[in-house]
């Protein structure tokens, strides 16, 4: 778990402007920051997803302790994003921004299995922030064309690069692009 450093969260959030009533998806979401966050900042709602135990538990009692029941809804998913994606988007769910900072190692791999899916649950107008290693920033601009996006903002803070790309919401043109042969029936 590497967490989004509170100087970088600040400038990103600066970046992103008004994001009052915006449904949010915060993938690979380690303690939660971002999506909690972008609640504190007006977010209608955030849908978290961790694979890591330890981190879903983080995240769990982040939310726990900052979210009451009166605010913003929250749903918290334990697995796999690339499958989560696809089972959003599956179910027709759509969110207006989305924050895909996975373990820097994996960010392109994880870039290229979400190509066909991620778009899906994006509604119209709706942005990514992609967070990678500055030895990484080439994924940037894959994404946005693995994605059919366009890059707004890049910028560097230290060793990370954070990009805001926007794109359209797309319909699902196979459900089952993302997943390799080897996945199914797993």
């Amino acid at each position: 778990m590497r967490p989004t450093a509170d100087r970088v969260r600040e400038a990103l959030f600066s970046i992103l402007g008004d994001i009052e009533g915006l449904m949010v998806l915060d993938l690979f979401a380690g303690t939660g920051a971002m999506g909690l966050e972008a609640l504190s900042r007006g977010a209608a709602s955030a849908t978290f997803v961790e694979i890591d135990r330890q981190a879903h538990e983080v995240v769990r009692r982040n939310i726990d302790a900052t979210i009451s029941n009166s605010d913003a809804p929250t749903d918290l998913i334990k697995g796999d994003a690339v499958r989560v994606v696809r089972s959003l988007a599956l179910a027709e769910r759509r969110f207006d921004l989305v924050f895909f900072d996975p373990p820097y190692d994996r960010t392109a791999e994880l870039v290229r299995d979400t190509r066909h899916s991620l778009p899906t649950v994006c509604g119209p107008e709706a942005r990514v922030v992609l967070e990678v290693a500055t030895r990484h920033r080439d994924v940037i601009a894959e994404a946005a064309e693995g994605w059919g996006a366009e890059v707004e903002v890049e910028r560097a803070y230290g060793d990370t690069v954070v990009g805001v790309l926007s794109l359209d919401g797309r319909p699902l043109q196979d459900p089952g692009a993302d997943v390799d042969s080897d996945d199914v029936g797993e």
